[in-house]
Formats: C-alpha cells, sequence, structure tokens
C-alpha cells in the first residue's frame, strides 16, 4: 500500500485477553492518528475542521514565532540569497503600531491576516475579522514577527543564543499534545454498566443505543473529547426536522446530558459539552384532565370484566391464553394500585402471597423491571377479590402471568408487548378519549381518587412506587398495615351495564 501505514498492537494469546486489550490499543492507536493528523495539517498536507484545535493567543504566537526562525534557518541552510536580504525598516514600524493598537482592522489585516488564516485554516482559532478577539490575535501576532525579526537580525551577527524578550512570548505555554480519544460507544457501555450494577437502567440500554448510534453517525466520529457545544445544537436542530421537540428534549438530549455528565463526574472527561445545550418544549394545550373520569374507568373496566376473544378456525390466530388473561386483569390491578402497566404485565405468580390476613402483590425488579429500582407490596382490593382474581391466581401456572413464558425470553421486552396489546385493544374499543394515555390514566386516576377520600400522600406515593418529595418524609416506613388501611379506602365501581359516574 504505498504512501499508507499500517498500525499493529498485539492483543495477548487468547481471544479473552484480545477482548480485555482492545479498547486500550484502539485508544492508542486513535491517538497516533490525532497526532499524525494534527501534524499533517501543521505541515499543509491535509484540511482539517475549523476550530479543531483551538489554542490560546499566546500559544498561537509563539508557534508563529517558532515557525519564523524554523523558516531563516531552512534559508541559511539552503544558500538562498533570501538569507542575506536585510530587514526592512518600515515593517519594524509597522509593527510596532500593531504591537501599540495604533492601526485599523484593515491595516492590521494587511499586515498580519495572512498568518492568522493559516492557523485558522489548520483549527487552531475561529476568530471573526474585527472582532475584539481577533485583534487582540493580531496584535499578539506582530509581538511574535516583532521578535523573530530581532532574532534574524541578531543570526545575521553571528549570534544564535537570542531568546524572545517580549513577557507574552516568554511566558507562553507551549501547547499540549492532543488527549488520547474517548468513545462514545464505550462511555454509554460503561455507563449502562455502573447503573445496572445499583438496579437502574434494566429499560434504558435499548432506548438509549440508538441516539448515540446517531450522534455518532451526525458528528463523523466517536471521540467523546471532540464534541462542542456547536456540534450539539447543529445535531438538535437537525432532529428537530423529524421529531418532537419534547423527544428531542426527554430523550436525545437527555441521555447525552446524563451519559457525559457521569463521565465527567467520574473523570473520564474534563467538561459536559452539552451541558447547556437544551430544546424548549411548547406546553400543550389541555382541554381535560389526564386521568380516567370515574364513568370512563368503570366503562373500560366492564370492557375487561366482559372480553371475550375471537373464535378463528386457525390456531395461528387465535389470541394467546395470557394475553385474554392480561385484558381481562391488568386494568384491574392498575385501577386499584396506580402501578405503571408493565409493572403489572410482568407479574409471576409467586409475586402474590397472603399475609397477616391480606392478599399482596408484589411489585419486583425480579420480574422484569421497576421504575424506582426496589420492590413495593401493594395489598390487593376487595372488588379485586369479589371479581374473582384469586380464583385466576390459584388456576394459573407458576411463572408469567400476562406473556407466554419460554427459554431465553426477555422479560422487560415480554412484559412491554403485552402493554402494548393492551393499549392498542382499549384504542379499538373506543373507551379511551382523546388527550389520555391508556397507560397512565390509570396511575392519574389513582392519584385523583385518593386525594378525593382525604388518603395521605406519603402512603399513596409508597403505594405507586413514587420517590418522596421532602427528607422528613424518608423516615419510618409505610408499612403494609398502612398500606392496607389506605387501599380499604379506596371506592369500588360500579361494574353494572351502565355504570354509572363515580
Amino acid at each position: 500500500m504505498e504512501g499508507k501505514v499500517e498500525r499493529r498492537k498485539a492483543l495477548g494469546p487468547d481471544y479473552k485477553t484480545a477482548l480485555k486489550k482492545l479498547p486500550g490499543a484502539l485508544a492508542d492507536i486513535q491517538h497516533e492518528i490525532a497526532l499524525a493528523e494534527r501534524r499533517a495539517a501543521a505541515a499543509g498536507e491535509r484540511s482539517v475542521t475549523v476550530g479543531r484545535y483551538p489554542l490560546a493567543a499566546d500559544q498561537i504566537a509563539l508557534r508563529n514565532y517558532q515557525t519564523r526562525l524554523a523558516q531563516d534557518e531552512a534559508l541559511r541552510n539552503s544558500g538562498s540569497q533570501w538569507a542575506s536580504v536585510s530587514i526592512d525598516d518600515l515593517l519594524v514600524a509597522r509593527l510596532r503600531q500593531g504591537i501599540a493598537g495604533q492601526l485599523s482592522d484593515d491595516d492590521l489585516a494587511e499586515l498580519v491576516e495572512h498568518r492568522i488564516e493559516r492557523f485558522r485554516q489548520i483549527g487552531n482559532t475561529m476568530a471573526a475579522f474585527g472582532s475584539d478577539e481577533w485583534r487582540s490575535l493580531a496584535r499578539y501576532i506582530c509581538v511574535s514577527e516583532y521578535e523573530a525579526l530581532a532574532r534574524v537580525a541578531e543570526r545575521d551577527e553571528g549570534d544564535f543564543s537570542g531568546a524572545p524578550s517580549h513577557p507574552m512570548l516568554a511566558n507562553a505555554q507551549p501547547e499540549a499534545d492532543p488527549l488520547p480519544p474517548v468513545s462514545l460507544k464505550d462511555l454509554f457501555a460503561d455507563y449502562i454498566a455502573a447503573k445496572k450494577l445499583v438496579g437502574k437502567a434494566r429499560g434504558t440500554e435499548k432506548r438509549w443505543r440508538p441516539v448515540f448510534t446517531d450522534l455518532a453517525k451526525f458528528v463523523r466520529h466517536d471521540d467523546a473529547r471532540r464534541l462542542t457545544k456547536k456540534n450539539l445544537t447543529d445535531w438538535r436542530d437537525e432532529l428537530l426536522k423529524s421529531l418532537s421537540p419534547k423527544t428531542v428534549a426527554d430523550v436525545y438530549l437527555a441521555a447525552v446530558r446524563s451519559v457525559l455528565t457521569w463521565a465527567v463526574a467520574n473523570d473520564r472527561l474534563d467538561s459536559n459539552a452539552v451541558e447547556k445545550v437544551r430544546q424548549e418544549v411548547p406546553k400543550g394545550a389541555r382541554n381535560r384532565e389526564k386521568g380516567f373520569t370515574g364513568m370512563e374507568a368503570a366503562a373500560i373496566l366492564v370492557a375487561a370484566r366482559d372480553h371475550v376473544p375471537a373464535v378463528t378456525d386457525n390456531a395461528a390466530t387465535m389470541e394467546l391464553r395470557q394475553t385474554t388473561a392480561a385484558k381481562r386483569w391488568v386494568p384491574a390491578l392498575c385501577a386499584f394500585s396506580g402501578a405503571r402497566v408493565t409493572e403489572i404485565t410482568q407479574l409471576r405468580k409467586e409475586d402474590f402471597r397472603e399475609e397477616g390476613g391480606a392478599h399482596v402483590m408484589r411489585i419486583s425488579p425480579d420480574a422484569g423491571t421497576v421504575k424506582a429500582g426496589g420492590y413495593r407490596d401493594v395489598p390487593l382490593h376487595s372488588q379485586l377479590i369479589e371479581m374473582g382474581f384469586l380464583n385466576f391466581l390459584q388456576a394459573a401456572p407458576a411463572g408469567p402471568l400476562f406473556y407466554r413464558n419460554g427459554k431465553g425470553r426477555d422479560p422487560i421486552k415480554a412484559a412491554r408487548a403485552t402493554a402494548g396489546r393492551i393499549s392498542e385493544w382499549l384504542q379499538e374499543t373506543g373507551l379511551i378519549p382523546e388527550g389520555v394515555q391508556p397507560n397512565h390514566g390509570w396511575r392519574h386516576r389513582f392519584k385523583t381518587v385518593g386525594e378525593e377520600e382525604g388518603i395521605s400522600k406519603r402512603a399513596i406515593d409508597a403505594i405507586q412506587g413514587h420517590a418522596s418529595t421532602t427528607a422528613g418524609d424518608n423516615y419510618g416506613d409505610v408499612t403494609l398495615k398502612a398500606r392496607k388501611a389506605a387501599i380499604d379506602r379506596f371506592p369500588s365501581y360500579d361494574l353494572s351495564a351502565n355504570p354509572q359516574a363515580q
């Protein structure tokens, strides 16, 4: 491969060791590539994205000074006649005026803009002509040009020991080599792994992975260090062409912000480029409450109670026994627990027990996923028992109640699929009013009824799995006895053929 070099790194004697060493080896090679790319850009061999390697004004001036002396050395070594050309006194005077700030923008540009443009092209500055940043940089370049001419004059007299006398150059810190790249893909994987260790993010990985894939595709690299605020605002604006502001804000930007915040906190990155990138979400106009009314809730429960699957001649199209059970019982369980639908559709037979004279449902991460992270016990309402739920439970085989179990089946995916089928079915019944989400209406309804019945907010939150709102709420426990007392205060629904408003 003429003009190309192949980089190789040993990864060890076996596959397991190689996998362990692979991320580090890739980072080393990417670091070498970044250094080579930077040096190639400085040598004029390739162009670089503007602003990719930003330097402070004094660092740019120092680099300009060093470049000028290197050019002088090259001329002296070549025997060129240009090495003996005397220094232009008019140029020296103009540089002094530039240093003193006595030149207009146009005069400064005529003097040093060609030098600034060089550094702009290799990614060291984005200073716009006429800005304060540009004027300051132009004056610094004047200093470096003046100091370089002074060294040239000294060398003409045989003195090659001179050093810059201006404090700006004398005190400038040499530019640092670029830091090794930090893979966005690896950061995301490590973030998910860290969260899983504490029982979180079980459903986050699948939901957020496309976000990071899309971001890397948009910026055309996988290095989190190279992300800039402009990268992310441009990405946000591109997303808004096809996604709602809420999705962009609450999924895409929120996902990247969470992972990069974690990376900064764990010393993987120095800063979070997305920290100040926001997307305003318009408030949607509401013409009704978020939850079901009493009449709407009762109508849904009647439809669930009376659901009979369609009979077909093809066994492959028959509704699964577990799906029928889900349509029959999940709405009622949600109505008397305020739980998330997927917390109910993941339930297993072993998640129910009798304790202290109460029939209890345990919502637990062991069954799939729980947003709050821990388990919670919810006593069953008397109307559920009157409807025959315990008879259904006793007849059900061990394992999941509302989806078909199988070897290797992901319980989270299965529970979500069942929740989706219930939502579609309810939408088809025409019982879901506009403005209410079928799988969230019960949570709002449960909270509303609790308020109406004067049940303590703390007890309602404990049953629904909502976090405490004050530090004082973390003291003491909402016991099973207290939860049963709260559930017993919830009124039953009228499930006659034409239920009246509750």
